[in-house]
This record gives structure tokens, sequence and C-alpha cells, in this order.
């Protein structure tokens, strides 16, 4: 099995270099790969505020990545979760923590105006609540 680093997967994704779009297509057919979930989590970053690729593409890309064949993505589930959070409106990282720590009784944050909101209205689990004195 063949890890691969993010920039592979975004030459795949953007095509912005033939070449290495190439490449990187031959790499992911011919299958065993491996994809660590922080590699997952930079993809989304770099389609989002690099490429600004907008919102629902790049969550279709990500969804798009762990359902391919012969692609082992790390944390599979959680990776499926975040994205199903996304799609309510949570922020891509904030939901792959959410989705890291199911066992927690709660995740902390001081993030009231975005992320903790949010997740209260759409009653995510763990709970997300700010800390007070």
């Amino acid at each position: 099995m063949r890890a691969v680093d993010t920039n592979i997967l975004a030459r795949f994704y953007l095509r912005d270099d033939a070449a290495q779009g190439h490449i990187a297509a031959s790499v992911l057919s011919a299958g065993d790969v491996f994809v660590p979930k922080t590699v997952v989590l930079e993809l989304e970053w770099v389609l989002r505020y690099v490429a600004d690729q907008p919102e629902d593409k790049v969550i279709e890309c990500l969804a798009h990545l762990i359902a391919l064949p012969g692609i082992t993505v790390e944390d599979r589930d959680e990776i499926d979760a975040a994205l199903s959070h996304c799609r309510k409106g949570i922020d891509f990282a904030d939901a792959l923590h959410l989705a890291a720590n199911k066992a927690c009784t709660e995740l902390l944050t001081f993030d009231d105006r975005g992320y903790a909101r949010r997740a209260r209205k759409l009653r995510l689990k763990p709970p997300v609540r700010v800390p007070h004195s």
C-alpha cells in the first residue's frame, strides 16, 4: 500500500497541471492507496481557500474520494460523518473534530458565534459547549 500527500489529490481534482494530473490519476486508478485523514483535512483547505472552490464542490470531491475503489481513507466513517455535518453548515475542520470525538461527553470551544451555536441548533453529538468560569 502506498500513501499519498495532499498535492497528489489536489492535482487529481483540480486538473490545474496536465502532466501531474495525469500522474495523479494513474496513481489513484492503480489502487492500493492510503489517504491519512490529515491529508483529507488539508485537501479540503486547499480546495476551498487556495483554489477558491465553492463549498458544495469541495464536499462533492471529498465524498468522491472516500468512495473511490482501491482507496483506503483513514477513519473513513469519521470523514463521512464530517461531510454530513458540513452539508448542514458546519465547517469541515470543526465537523471532523466533532466526528473524531464521538465517544466524548462534550466538545469544548470558545467559538460561540459560529461552531457552538450551529452545533447546538443541529443537536449534534457530542454536544458542543462554550466553557464559562
